[in-house]
């Protein structure tokens, strides 16, 4: 009887620090791919929690120190040939979250640290890894052009100007500061902070998403 697929969910964690998109990586300290950088996740079989969402958040806190308010199933991904023990089916999340440090609480686990995605593709990753994030990162710039999820990766409360640059490190391109502003304010996303801080020598009011900012789209591109 030939063994039934492995089942796992593997989480790519975006988060905003120093002006760069970073992801979240963990150092595997077990085989196959001991020694290398991987996303955190793991096994279904045996996982705590009764959804696969569940089991998604638990192994990133195991493996990492990191909860997470946002997240959503990007994709699923299987074959015989991304791990090496045998046939192997990935159920894969993404996740914006305000940058924090990052731990681990695991003994199969080496190490956890955020990297700029941009230093990504120099990097040997386990599994198929490396493809997984190629696809999560196209999905968060898609969705960066309709609407407002990468606010996600922002430490609450914010700028109007700190969202439009993340939007704009996402995409990789200016955003018209006018336009994006309007568009905004229209929508009806954001919620004042009540306070003021200083933005580019200036004053600048402070906000929060609104639960309506998650699953909101525009019908036109932000960038339009």
């Amino acid at each position: 009887m030939e063994k039934a697929p492995f089942l796992t969910v593997d989480s790519v964690i975006f988060s905003f620090d120093e002006s760069a998109l970073k992801l979240l990586l963990v150092k595997r300290a077990i085989d196959p791919f001991n020694d290398q950088w991987s996303l955190p996740g793991g096994m279904v079989a045996g996982a705590k929690g009764n959804t696969l969402e569940a089991i998604a958040r638990d192994k990133l806190m195991i493996k990492s120190g990191v909860d997470v308010d946002y997240i959503e199933q990007v994709f699923t991904t299987g074959n015989d040939q991304r791990d090496p023990r045998g046939w192997s089916v990935s159920v894969v999340y993404s996740a914006l979250i305000p940058y924090q440090a990052a731990h681990h609480n695991a003994d199969w686990v080496a190490d956890a640290a955020w990297f700029k995605v941009d230093e990504l593709a120099s990097m040997r990753l386990a599994f198929d890894h490396q493809d997984i994030i190629q696809v999560a990162l196209e999905r968060l710039r898609q969705k960066s052009l309709y609407s407002i999820v990468a606010g996600y990766a922002l430490p609450a409360p914010f700028t109007l100007s700190q969202l439009q640059h993340i939007h704009e490190v996402i995409l990789g391109k200016p955003i018209q500061a006018k336009s994006f502003r309007r568009r905004i304010e229209q929508a009806d996303l954001l919620e004042p902070a009540g306070e003021i801080q200083l933005d580019r020598g200036r004053p600048a009011a402070l906000f929060r998403m609104k639960p309506a900012a998650r699953k909101y789209t525009f019908v036109r591109n932000l960038d339009g």
